[in-house]
């Protein structure tokens, strides 16, 4: 079983920036990867920004440059620092992770519940 905790969104001006955080926790499981997907009203839920536990990353283009993800591997715990935020970024924010169970040789996913991020003047 694995839990998730998202917390940080919020209502933001253009311009501004916010820190999404999400901490998982769960007994024997290997996580693998976590990461950030949004979906924005009539839209399909799309990937922000990814991160293994080896440190590698993987970015939305429209994100390059303005959102930054990082992890403490020891918390379980992944973060997105959104700064120069824009209207079209408003959407909900959903934590996702990538977990092997241990014994176990496929990994599965899991998502969260999701955050609500508006960025409006």
């Amino acid at each position: 079983q694995v839990q998730l905790v998202e917390s940080g969104g919020g209502l933001v001006q253009p311009g501004g920036s916010l820190r999404l955080s999400c901490a998982a926790s769960g007994s024997s499981i290997s996580i693998k990867a976590m990461g950030w997907y949004r979906q924005a009203p009539g839209k399909q839920r799309e990937l922000v920004a990814k991160m293994t536990s080896e440190g590698s990353t993987a970015y939305a283009d429209s994100e390059k440059g303005r959102f930054t993800i990082s992890r403490d591997n020891a918390k379980n715990t992944v973060y997105l620092q959104m700064n120069s935020l824009k209207p079209e970024d408003t959407a909900v924010y959903y934590c996702n992770v990538d977990f092997r169970p241990v014994g176990l040789t496929f990994d599965y996913t899991y998502w969260g519940q999701g955050t609500q991020v508006t960025v409006s003047s």
